[in-house]
């Protein structure tokens, strides 16, 4: 089961049980609440992004429980055996396994170098490609982003509206009790909504997309080796290192990020 599946439904178990454990799970249920937070919410969203954008969202969310992101190993295990086929044979011999290749990306730069396309221009294509990539995934966790922002604000506006239908009725203090716990209902589910799901699922996709355009960096680099005709196992060693210097940068980048929070709190 996927770490963010079980986060999730950990984090949900344990908001219910203290809910249980200090009162009635139905005081916490309200119809109207729940249009207002939800609802709202996913209106904003739909009025924020295009069509294109959100039509992926049920696409994103399956590949969040299930990714297909190879591992960095089989990757570079993958260029060495292309990199010893071409030295052997020459480029041409790869074009039986362009068929066979079952990720996109790769069978794509695979076939540029078949064809005999210049290097430059092929690192240009592929690129330009996962350029294209990185930013249809930022798109992708920005609408988590956006819910995650919209659900508080949508949340107190349901609270204001308790509030006020609250204040009408002054005139019978014994609704005054319920009247307000139902008005704070909707700050609870805005809250929940943003915390629990829609952050977590934002901060997931973006995780998921650092690792995928970092192996096809990987896959750049291997196609343009083989293309150069350099020797398989420097090849190997080749992509070992720019793969772990991609990931001390990326570690490196995400504390500085880190330090510049805390710097600012």
């Amino acid at each position: 089961m996927d770490s963010s599946l079980v986060g999730i439904l950990v984090g949900f178990a344990l908001v219910f049980y203290a809910i249980f454990s200090g009162g009635d799970l139905r005081s916490f249920l309200d119809f109207d609440s729940i249009l207002i937070t939800v609802g709202g919410t996913i209106g904003a969203t739909i009025a924020s992004y295009p069509w294109s954008t959100l039509k992926n969202i049920s696409k994103v969310l399956k590949a969040l429980r299930t990714p297909t992101v190879l591992e960095p190993r089989a990757i570079i295990e993958l260029l060495v055996g292309y990199a010893e086929k071409a030295r052997r044979e020459g480029l041409l011999a790869l074009e039986d396994d362009v068929d066979e290749m079952a990720e996109p990306f790769l069978k794509k730069g695979v076939q540029l170098i078949v064809d005999g396309t210049d290097p430059e221009l092929v690192r240009s294509i592929l690129e330009t490609e996962l350029s294209f990539i990185e930013d249809r995934h930022n798109a992708n966790a920005g609408v988590f982003d956006t819910m995650a922002a919209l659900a508080p604000a949508f949340g107190m506006l349901g609270t204001l509206i308790g509030l006020i239908q609250m204040l009408r009725n002054l005139d019978d203090p014994s609704t005054i009790g319920s009247g307000m716990a139902v008005a704070l209902v909707t700050t609870f589910y805005g809250s929940l909504i943003a915390n629990l799901l829609c952050t977590p699922i934002a901060s997931k996709l973006r995780s998921n997309s650092s690792a995928e355009i970092l192996l096809k960096e990987v896959m750049i680099e291997g196609i343009l080796s083989i293309q150069a005709g350099e020797n398989p196992r420097i090849v190997e060693e080749k992509l070992k290192a720019f793969l772990a210097t991609s990931r001390e940068a990326a570690n490196r980048t995400q504390a500085g990020e880190v330090s510049t929070v805390e710097g600012n709190d």
